[in-house]
């Protein structure tokens, strides 16, 4: 009898491997007390074929970037139906991203933690993808916006920087709450979100209703 012929692992499968055994090693032990002896021992394969596949551990770290923050935006965008009003769009977009984070840890490490520290090119990998979810989150503020402004006739009067500022807040407390929600046991995706819809929302809800806070008379230094 001849010998069994082994059946040859296709390279995006073996490439597929590689990067998750990455993103792991990145995403638990760091940037810089990752080896590629880990990654290709996590992965099954020898070190040169990691080389040969994903090239330098810069190289192989960027290639992990690009493909955890394409993977959360693409979740965030799948979870929100635009027929749905704005509110729910908003909370669709939160539970969305909390359930996509809470899922994959450590490529939210990567992401959140490893990426914007150290250095370039690798923060501006991350820059990049904040940028589109503080970019789609405005649309979402402006969509309410617009809609209250119909239903009631009414001018919520949000500048763009209103709608900018608004967003890179309710970004940034996503993320934070994200790192915070990763490393408390029991904390689901659902709760995370209702957590965060909560403390954005009333006040969102209240400038959709022209309604502001203000300082007390006199405090203003203008």
């Amino acid at each position: 009898m001849g010998a069994t012929k082994v059946k040859r692992m296709p390279r995006e499968v073996r490439e597929r491997q590689m990067m998750d055994a990455a993103v792991q090693t990145f995403g638990q032990r760091g940037y810089q007390a990752a080896s590629m002896d880990e990654i290709a021992e996590l992965a099954g394969v020898s070190k040169p074929l990691v080389y040969l596949y994903l090239n330098s551990k810069e190289e192989l770290f960027t290639a992990c970037i690009r493909r955890e923050a394409q993977a959360l935006l693409a979740a965030v965008a799948a979870g929100v139906d635009a027929r749905l009003p704005a509110e729910e769009q908003l909370w669709a977009g939160l539970l969305a991203f909390f359930t996509h984070t809470a899922e994959h840890p450590d490529g939210w490490a990567v992401l959140s933690r490893q990426a914007p520290t150290q250095g370039e090119p690798f923060a501006s990998e991350a820059g990049r993808m904040r940028g589109e979810i503080v970019a789609y989150v405005g649309t979402l503020i402006g969509a309410a916006a617009e809609a209250t402004h119909r239903e009631t006739h009414r001018d919520p009067e949000l500048a763009e920087r209103d709608v900018a500022g608004l967003s890179q807040a309710l970004v940034g407390a996503a993320e934070s709450v994200a790192t915070w929600a990763n490393e408390t046991p029991g904390m689901t995706a659902w709760e995370s979100a209702a957590t965060l819809m909560n403390f954005s929302w009333a006040g969102l809800g209240n400038l959709m209703k022209s309604e502001r806070w203000s300082p007390r008379a006199g405090s203003d230094p203008r």
